[in-house]
């Protein structure tokens, strides 16, 4: 039998108000992560009693290489003499950040505030002052977001399961669970309603399954207490963008946000012997293409066990400030570039999409060369120094809709000794060609 008409029109009512909250969510959502989308570039900073020795942060005690009563000796040593937040903050923004995140506590459960739901703070340290606060109101008063990582996991809770590698507390004790995840909402919310931070910075969600993290609840609560905070990943599919550590994705990530997590050396804390540190050419390169594969960069450094931050990562983050301030244009509030296979680099596009940034990593071996844009160029220069570039189109046919191949002289003197950037100015919103092409066929 067929159905009235008035059928069809209420089915189709019924689906626009169910699909109403859903696009306001998606927009929501998509205001709350703007600024992260945009910032680009974050610090890391890991710092807690570990630097006194100069040790791997918790895992050097869970994994045997000392003894946790020699780890926690370390409370004596960590003074926080010199700590000037005021000055991290300057340096932060100096590099180009737009955000930094602080391990307020590591897996080894020691924080770095007065907690009242915890005696293994920084009062049993010389430090003996909340090392938070001042931290988060000196980036404020930069412009910066506030970031805090927090480990979901204490090996050093008497409630929690996990102590060592090879050692655990329990296996199973449901009372003693609760009251430690009862813990971990109680410094949580404690954090968030001390500090506001703009962002969370899980970790160790690994240990536990996402029932027993409660982080669907965990999730609700953090976003009660602060409506526009954004967290990252490791919260067991709870988060809002995800975390590659280390490795550098080579193709773009399917998440929508994410971040790279990486050390200036080979250490997130502090280590004396550490010397691997990256040049700050390889740090831009690095950086370059996080942007250009639509994603941001967040560079670690571990300052000393009095505050200071060592030499070496201070330069880095110097050089890296003054490309970053050179090169800004083409970095912040834009999006990812164009697919592989266009340009032989990486690239980002305006906002709008009419300006194609393309970054030289390189020192060309004659014209740098992009494939398949269909635009019309207005203009092409060097970001940094205005210098206009000249161009030309080779192999294009009147009666094929590929484009030919476009050729942008680079003059030796305008590029930039870590990566030059190259602004092309465009005739409208960037069009690409991205069929096989066509056949010839002779007879």
């Amino acid at each position: 039998m067929k159905k009235p008409l008035q059928f069809y029109n209420f089915l189709f009512l019924i689906v626009i108000l169910l699909s109403a909250p859903l696009k306001a969510q998606d927009q929501s959502d998509s205001q709350r992560m703007k600024w992260f989308k945009e910032a680009k570039l974050g610090i890391f900073i890991h710092w807690g009693i570990y630097s006194v020795n100069g040790i791997d942060e918790s895992w050097s005690f869970f994994n045997g290489y000392i003894s946790y009563e020699d780890y926690m000796k370390q409370l004596s040593g960590f003074t926080a003499r010199k700590y000037d937040p005021e000055y991290w903050a300057g340096l932060i923004k100096e590099s180009g950040a737009r955000y930094a995140v602080l391990t307020t506590k590591h897996h080894d459960g020691f924080a770095l505030w007065d907690s009242k739901w915890s005696e293994l703070d920084v009062r049993k340290t010389k430090a003996r002052k909340d090392l938070v606060k001042p931290f988060a109101e000196a980036l404020r008063q930069q412009g910066l977001k506030v970031g805090l990582y927090f480990s979901l996991l204490d090996w050093s809770h008497p409630d929690y399961p996990n102590f060592l590698r090879n050692e655990k507390r329990y296996e199973t004790d449901p009372v003693k669970w609760q009251r430690f995840v009862k813990f971990n909402f109680d410094q949580l919310k404690e954090l968030s309603v001390n500090y506001r931070p703009d962002l969370y910075w899980f970790d160790g969600d690994w240990e536990q399954s996402a029932e027993q993290w409660k982080a669907k609840e965990l999730s609700d609560s953090l976003r009660q207490w602060n409506p526009n905070v954004i967290l990252n990943s490791r919260i067991r599919g709870y988060g809002d963008y995800a975390t590659p550590e280390q490795g550098l994705p080579v193709s773009r990530p399917k998440d929508k946000y994410w971040e790279l997590c990486m050390t200036t050396n080979d250490s997130w804390g502090y280590q004396h012997n550490d010397h691997n540190y990256k040049s700050a050419n390889q740090i831009i390169r690095i950086f370059v293409d996080c942007i250009g594969l639509g994603g941001n960069l967040l560079l670690g450094i571990g300052p000393k066990a009095d505050g200071t931050i060592p030499e070496e990562q201070e330069k880095i983050l110097k050089s890296l400030g003054k490309w970053t301030k050179k090169h800004e244009e083409a970095i912040y509030n834009t999006r990812a570039g164009v697919p592989a296979g266009h340009f032989y680099g990486p690239t980002t596009l305006s906002a709008d999409r009419k300006i194609l940034y393309l970054f030289l990593d390189h020192r060309p071996n004659g014209p740098i060369v992009i494939k398949g844009l269909k635009n019309k160029i207005n203009r092409i220069r060097v970001v940094g120094n205005g210098t206009k570039l000249s161009h030309k189109i080779v192999g294009k046919q009147y009666w094929s809709d590929v484009p030919g191949l476009l050729y942008i002289d680079v003059p030796e003197n305008s590029l930039d000794k870590d990566v030059s950037v190259i602004a092309l100015q465009l005739d409208g919103e960037i069009s690409l060609y991205r069929e096989d092409g066509q056949v010839i066929e002779c007879n």
